[in-house]
């Protein structure tokens, strides 16, 4: 598992620029899985378009930024028990044509390490060497 810290002074103190970072770089990393991850409106997290209106949530994002020192926490759904959402209303998703998924819902099957080695991967191509 790799983490990072980033520096938001070095790069010009903008939280939304990198909360889109942030986002990008969980859709680069499914799209290695070929998965179509999306950004919504109005909804933080990472969105997989399904039949009809249908969307489902397959990543959170969360940030906790001191001092301009950001500390980031993304959550990619690999293979969690799906029916355990069934009891909450996970991440504020209230509407009925909202829901959660995973890759392994989705048919892909892929372990936590190989989720984890398609994130250092992609973690570069969209924050640079310099982290």
């Amino acid at each position: 598992m790799a983490y990072a810290i980033i520096d938001l002074r070095e790069r010009g103190q903008d939280l939304r620029a990198y909360v889109r970072g942030l986002e990008a770089w969980v859709i680069e990393t499914l799209a290695g899985f070929g998965v179509q991850g999306e950004r919504r409106d109005g909804r933080v997290g990472i969105w997989v378009p399904r039949e009809g209106p249908r969307e489902d949530k397959i990543a959170a994002i969360g940030v906790r930024v001191r001092h301009w020192i950001a500390y980031h926490g993304i959550a990619i759904n690999v293979a969690p028990e799906l029916e355990h959402f069934s009891g909450i209303v996970p991440c504020g998703i209230g509407e009925e044509h909202l829901g959660v998924t995973s890759l392994m819902d989705l048919g892909i099957y892929a372990t936590m390490d190989d989720v984890d080695a398609a994130l250092m991967k992609s973690f570069r191509t969209i924050f640079g060497d310099d982290t």
